[in-house]
This record gives structure tokens, sequence and C-alpha cells, in this order.
């Protein structure tokens, strides 16, 4: 099953990764990281199909997906 990691940290609140899961999987916290946003948050994990559609998205680069021990990064800045 693949596994999302989001650095609360480093999300701006954008929605971007929310609207482009095509399984829903991903929603908006009700809590504020240090940058003063609301940030994504996985809300059901097992539905996730591994398409990486959120990291792809995502401008701030805070999503990463691990699949069977492999962590796909997209971009290394």
């Amino acid at each position: 099953m693949p596994r999302i990691e989001i650095t609360r940290d480093q999300c701006k609140g954008c929605e971007l990764c929310v609207h482009a899961c095509p399984q829903g999987i991903l929603g908006m916290s009700k809590d504020i990281n240090k940058k003063g946003y609301f940030f994504a948050q996985v809300v059901d994990a097992p539905r996730c199909i591994g398409c990486r559609m959120c990291a792809i998205t995502c401008p701030d680069v805070a999503i990463a997906i691990g699949m069977h021990g492999t962590m796909y990064h997209y971009f290394t800045y």
C-alpha cells in the first residue's frame, strides 16, 4: 500500500493536492502550521492507489509518496 507523507510546515494550504487526488484521500486540516496556514492531511489512507498526482501538483514539494519501501521525490530542490 502506498504511504503519503506530507511535511506540514512546508505546506502553504493551496489545496491543489486535494483537488488533484482522484480518490479524495486528502483534506485540509483544522490546525495551523508554523507559517500560519491550514495544511493538507491524509483523510482516508487505505483508498490510496499510488497515482502520485498529489505529489506532482504540489508547488511546495511538501508531499512524498512511499511505495513498497521506495520513496519517490519528483523534485530535488
